[in-house]
């Protein structure tokens, strides 16, 4: 691993322990409790996409946080420059991951089929006695 590249996933690890510590100094219930699941550092660590937990947040929600957080988005670039001391914090770009849904989605067809196999060892068996 190069040192640029160390470089970045010790900003990506900082930034993913700062976020929700910014997000928790905020006034707005739904924000304070967001879940920051992933940070993604680009172009030379001036772009930070952030990854939230959905947390069954319906559309209506996820729009108002989303648009939400674009509004403070420059409080949070603040407390990250305050915190650490930086001279200058990546813009943050916020999203909502559904990498879990996905996992979840493809658990669920693996245990479908796992079981459509063992019936239909079951039903071959049967017939074969």
């Amino acid at each position: 691993m190069t040192p640029a590249q160390i470089k970045l996933l010790r900003t990506q690890s900082v930034l993913k322990e700062l976020i929700p510590q910014a997000l928790s100094t905020l006034d707005d219930e739904l924000l304070r409790g967001l879940c920051v699941t992933d940070v993604e550092c680009k172009r030379g660590r001036y772009d930070a996409f952030v990854y939230l937990d959905k947390m069954m947040l319906d559309e209506r929600e996820q729009a108002y946080i989303l648009s939400h957080l674009k509004r403070v988005s420059p409080v949070i670039q603040n407390f990250i420059l305050e915190t650490e001391g930086w001279f200058r914090a990546p813009k943050l770009h916020f999203k909502f991951d559904d990498i879990l849904e996905r996992q979840n989605a493809m658990d669920k067809l693996f245990a479908k089929v796992e079981m459509e196999l063992k019936t239909g060892k079951k039903q071959k068996n049967k017939g074969q006695k």
